[in-house]
């Protein structure tokens, strides 16, 4: 019962759970992290494989000056990660669901990260700076036309030289997706494969 109240769930704006908050200790990027998790978000128990992938593949030694947007943050695993590794960017992080984003909250608290701002918004709906990096583990379950947007729209919320960075499993979608982020940005690197997961990265090329 649980996996399909979280499969119906997570990615709604209100998730109808009854609470069962809990709290556990995770190290990321040779960082301890505590997080709160509850019913109604993804991935409650563990910071999922693939967030754990792509936060450690990701890299900025390409990267232009600007902030980093984790669309779809869930309760904060990938972004807070992030801004805690790279303390002179600043991070934002959006998702749909309220209750995933009051636990990000709660978690920046907890591990004391300042350099981050949290936000409600479904997709790019309340986006409206351009990053340097765009990172997403999008929610599949949310179906195809939801995961193709965040890629698609990717390009007007990224400085030129800006990255996306995408994590899907091939059997989720992957290849697709891969042809999606090269028809949309003229390139898309897999960056790594790992246990059926695929970290892709595309890059949005100076305007000509």
């Amino acid at each position: 019962m649980e996996i399909n109240q979280l499969n119906n769930h997570y990615y709604t704006q209100n998730p109808d759970v009854l609470h069962d908050k809990k709290t556990w200790s995770f190290e990321l990027l040779n960082q301890s992290f505590q997080f709160v998790t509850d019913n109604g978000v993804f991935s409650k128990h563990t910071v999922d494989f693939g967030s754990r992938t792509m936060i450690e593949c990701f890299e900025t030694d390409q990267l232009p000056e600007g902030k980093i947007l984790d669309l779809g943050c869930g309760y904060g695993p990938i972004g807070l990660a992030l801004a805690k590794k790279y303390s002179n960017r600043n991070v934002d992080m959006v998702d749909v669901n309220e209750l995933a984003m009051a636990l990000a909250r709660e978690n920046a608290g907890l591990n004391q990260i300042e350099n981050v701002q949290i936000f409600a918004s479904d997709g790019y709906e309340h986006v409206t700076d351009q990053y340097a990096a765009i990172v997403t583990n999008p929610p599949v379950r949310a179906g195809k036309s939801v995961v193709d947007r965040f890629i698609t729209s990717a390009n007007d919320h990224l400085i030129n030289n800006g990255t996306l960075w995408v994590v899907l499993q091939k059997k989720q979608g992957a290849p697709s997706a891969k042809k999606l982020m090269t028809q949309t940005f003229g390139n898309c690197e897999v960056v790594q494969r790992n246990k059926g997961y695929y970290i892709l990265k595309s890059v949005k090329e100076i305007d000509s």
